[in-house]
């Protein structure tokens, strides 16, 4: 994790330690070969019930990105609290997720992954336990975009899905800014 996002969410730790909600990173910053291990883990167990590339990588992608597509890679993403969706539907997880929407930015956090249907946005589904730091996380959008191709993104099983789902632009994009 950058250094200057450790300092804001600690920041934002005590700030919602105050208020009685404790934040807990489970997942920040991951390097390509640990988000290579997470697809390939997923890819093999949906390939048992389906053989289309295309619907494998898009049944992954729901919530995982490909290698070299991922925000984790930059260490400005963080997952926060749980993985699961139940546990934002908890009275707990309520108060979590309120407290994040309430302060997160005033601490240069923005949840990124919102509702498609509430804004339009591509790619993954919501998750309500994805927040990114936006005074560096739009810098290395920027510099992503215009720094890599298809060519890039290689190198793990079903890499060639990449160039037909748009990879770039429906998910690395697909984003509520």
């Amino acid at each position: 994790m950058q250094l200057e996002v450790l300092e804001q969410y600690t920041k934002m730790f005590i700030a919602a330690r105050k208020d009685n909600v404790i934040l807990k990173i489970i997942s920040g910053t991951r390097n390509f070969e640990e988000q290579k291990n997470i697809w390939n883990k997923k890819w093999k167990k949906i390939s048992k019930s389906s053989k289309d590339s295309t619907e494998i990588a898009l049944n992954i992608m729901a919530y995982s990105s490909m290698p070299s597509t991922s925000r984790h890679h930059w260490g400005t993403d963080i997952d926060i609290n749980s993985l699961a969706i139940n546990y934002y539907r908890s009275p707990y997880g309520k108060k979590v997720y309120s407290w994040l929407q309430n302060n997160a930015e005033k601490f240069g956090f923005k949840q990124v992954y919102t509702d498609k249907t509430l804004n339009n946005r591509t790619g993954y589904k919501e998750e309500k336990w994805h927040w990114s730091y936006v005074p560096l996380s739009n810098k290395y959008l920027q510099d992503y975009v215009k720094s890599v191709n298809f060519d890039h993104i290689n190198g793990f099983t079903g890499f060639e899905v990449a160039k037909k789902i748009d990879v770039i632009n429906n998910y690395v994009k697909g984003i509520n800014f």
